[in-house]
């Protein structure tokens, strides 16, 4: 459903429609795909599916059975629908927990993709009259070549700047007069810092809208705020995986994303009661998607963290809402001294602080607890200020060294910023 028709869609219709999909697609992927045929084969044969309560008897798919499976029976696995002639994109994910899991897309799915970018883009107030700047890198990470079909089918004239160094887009930005640009929030960040080092005007780009993802910062107010203000736009996030799809949007309200219930089916598995999230409750984000038969993901643990926001939103729109976007990863936890804590908490108050150019977490263990410390790009001055925000807004006392500007890594796609140094590596940052 194009967000060109009324935002505030009847639930009893949309349910409807997500049925309908379902059960289309079901009947595709069965009788073919040996991954999902086998790992449904105890329960397929009572399978109805006359509603989507029955969707909750389907087993929980995760990576890593995807990635057992391609390892297992190299060197595609079997989630395969189709003979491989069909396909025609080969995608890989980022490889952050491990060996790359490589994704299939076939012509159809390939268009449900840009038709999910293109939700993406007009939730930002994208239009075809923009002049897109994709500031990413080529490879085989989907993150360019989805953004870029998206935007075709947008029909906004995009230019790619994959191989260019951060000075050389910022000018290319510059003589096109790019009005949106896509790429990591720390980028952004990054992009306006090069800027600064280079006595380079970003008021020289007429720049609108900024559009990001691959980390939680365009949702957490102190970056958000940060990137508009070297910017002078508007910073909207949005969400999407690889192995899933480009599923969740921001709008107007810039508060967290919608998911776009017109190509996904969610569901929140509560942290604290392991079943269906109220609203207010933080769980995990379970997707199944209804337009990528050839390489489907059903009931697919995402590990992303969300807040369950309800069904209602200023901007009209009645799509799952998740309040402050992706909060973080389920591996991402922490807890320290009995504070369950995520990066991106830490970011939120690291970012309230302009002299802040870039940091680092440091994680190690004593006994049985995480132990932090975080190195801040940042006057030496500032420290003590610094922790005393960290205490306030998170109850928690954290060493910070101010370390020499420059000094840390910087990255142009998913940012590291989390090193564990315990014994036994229990987190993996995003």
């Amino acid at each position: 459903m194009s967000l060109s028709q009324p935002a505030n869609v009847d639930r009893t219709l949309l349910e409807a429609r997500q049925l309908a999909r379902l059960q289309l697609g079901l009947q595709r992927i069965l009788p073919f795909n040996v991954f999902y045929a086998q790992r449904y084969a105890h329960i397929v044969d009572t399978l109805t599916m006359e509603s989507l309560a029955e969707l909750k008897r389907l087993p929980l798919i995760t990576k890593y059975e995807l990635g057992a499976d391609q390892e297992l029976h190299r060197p595609f696995g079997r989630n395969l629908t189709y003979p491989l002639s069909n396909y025609i994109h080969l995608h890989e994910t980022s490889a952050t927990t491990g060996r790359p899991l490589k994704v299939f897309d076939t012509q159809e799915s390939w268009d449900w993709w840009a038709d999910c970018w293109l939700t993406v883009y007009e939730g930002a107030g994208v239009t075809r009259d923009d002049i897109i700047y994709l500031a990413t890198q080529f490879g085989p990470a989907i993150g360019f070549w989805s953004a870029y079909e998206g935007a075709r089918r947008l029909g906004a004239l995009t230019i790619a700047g994959g191989g260019l160094d951060s000075l050389q887009r910022l000018l290319a930005m510059r003589d096109v007069g790019a009005t949106v640009l896509v790429c990591t929030p720390g980028y952004a960040l990054r992009l306006a810092e090069v800027a600064q080092e280079y006595g380079f005007d970003l008021g020289t780009i007429p720049m609108r809208i900024t559009l990001h993802s691959g980390e939680p910062g365009a949702s957490v107010p102190a970056t958000r705020q940060r990137i508009e203000e070297v910017w002078h736009a508007r910073a909207y996030d949005h969400a999407g995986m690889t192995e899933v799809g480009a599923y969740g949007f921001s709008c107007a309200e810039q508060s967290g994303i919608h998911i776009n219930e017109s190509e996904f089916i969610p569901e929140i598995v509560s942290c604290s009661t392991g079943g269906p999230a109220q609203p207010g409750e933080v769980g995990e984000l379970i997707l199944t998607n209804l337009g990528r038969w050839g390489y489907p993901a059903l009931r697919y643990r995402t590990g992303d963290l969300v807040r369950h926001g309800g069904y209602s939103c200023p901007c009209g729109r009645s799509f799952l809402f998740l309040s402050g976007g992706v909060l973080g990863r389920t591996d991402d936890m922490l807890i320290v001294r009995g504070v369950n804590l995520y990066p991106s908490m830490l970011e939120s108050v690291l970012r309230g602080f302009v002299e802040v150019r870039e940091y680092r977490v440091i994680v190690t263990q004593a006994g049985t607890l995480d132990e932090l410390q975080i190195q801040v790009e940042c006057p030496p001055g500032l420290v003590v200020s610094i922790q005393k925000e960290l205490h306030t807004s998170l109850g928690l006392r954290v060493p910070v060294e101010a370390v020499e500007a420059g000094s840390l890594p910087r990255f142009e796609d998913k940012a590291r910023r989390v090193e564990d140094r315990r014994p036994r590596a229990t987190f993996q940052a995003r």
